[in-house]
């Protein structure tokens, strides 16, 4: 098999027409450079150069293998240097899976510090429920996504890169007699207000209060946080938010109170889940490293 070294020193040597100065160039012996183009013409079954003690010729036939060898060298630096692009971060579009209750809370502020640091960066969005997401990135859908541990991802990569508590929410009419922390023990389970059934926060915030569900009021169903904060400012009930959550909670409805559960925590993770096989875990790496910036610094004000 021709190899791509026998071509490279062939091509200094055509460019020196000296087989000592080849071969220092190539940083090898003279007798290893001369053995290495034997092989390389008999391999061929041509002669590329004509040579004694005194000169070195290139053959009508060599000149033409020798432009042929020149292109493959070219293609080869171009193939090298492809690949060396493909190591930086975000060098293809990236699939991300986010589930509802974190996608609201996280993107504005990942998004923003994404694109400062990588302008040319590709990120497509999807958001759905964690089962969903589970199964899209097992069946190669999606590229990563980030979930709220702990969730069932058999047979993939859990990275967690942040860890938060639950805090509850209320008018602040009704929470004179709670102070800044709460046990799940105080809570008002009859006017408790959860997501519905399928999404991960309802089950982890369940975990955390260490409840059963049928102690839980499920007579109003909501499907996203928001719906859940307008039930609470209509006088309805209290729910649980994340920590994420709670900058644009106060920003929008500053006549609500926040209380945190204190219960053991963290009382969710949140991770990137991918393939154990996936090849852009610097794109992942990256990412993770700017959510947990992102995060760190919105939830110390």
């Amino acid at each position: 098999m021709i190899s791509l070294k026998q071509l490279r020193y062939a091509l200094m040597v055509e460019e020196t027409l000296h087989f000592k100065k080849a071969a220092e160039q190539c940083n090898i012996s003279p007798s290893a450079l001369s053995t290495s183009l034997n092989e390389l013409e008999q391999r061929l079954g041509l002669q590329i150069f004509e040579r004694d003690n005194k000169k070195v010729l290139v053959t009508p036939i060599g000149k033409r293998v020798l432009l042929q060898a020149r292109s493959i060298m070219l293609q080869a630096e171009d193939l090298q240097n492809f690949a060396e692009t493909q190591k930086s971060p975000f060098s293809y579009p990236l699939s991300i899976g986010m589930i509802p209750t974190i996608a609201p809370y996280l993107l504005p502020k990942l998004l923003p510090a994404l694109k400062q640091n990588y302008p040319l960066a590709q990120i497509n969005i999807f958001e759905n429920q964690s089962h969903i997401l589970v199964d899209k990135v097992k069946r190669g859908e999606l590229d990563t996504a980030i979930l709220a541990l702990p969730f069932p991802c058999e047979g993939l990569l859990e990275m967690p890169f942040w860890d938060e508590d639950f805090y509850l929410i209320t008018r602040k009419n009704e929470s004179t007699s709670y102070g800044s922390e709460i046990t799940s023990d105080k809570l008002n389970l009859s006017h408790l207000l959860l997501l519905e059934e399928g999404h991960c926060l309802k089950d982890h915030i369940i975990d955390a209060c260490h409840m059963s569900v049928n102690t839980i009021n499920q007579s109003f169903r909501a499907t996203s946080l928001n719906t859940l904060i307008q039930m609470v400012i209509n006088n309805l009930g209290s729910t649980l938010i994340p920590e994420m959550a709670i900058e644009q909670l106060k920003s929008h409805y500053p006549d609500l109170a926040v209380i945190h559960l204190n219960e053991p925590g963290p009382h969710r993770q949140l991770a990137f889940i991918m393939r154990p096989n996936f090849t852009r875990l610097n794109s992942i790496e990256k990412l993770m490293e700017m959510a947990k910036t992102v995060l760190d610094k919105q939830c110390s004000k």
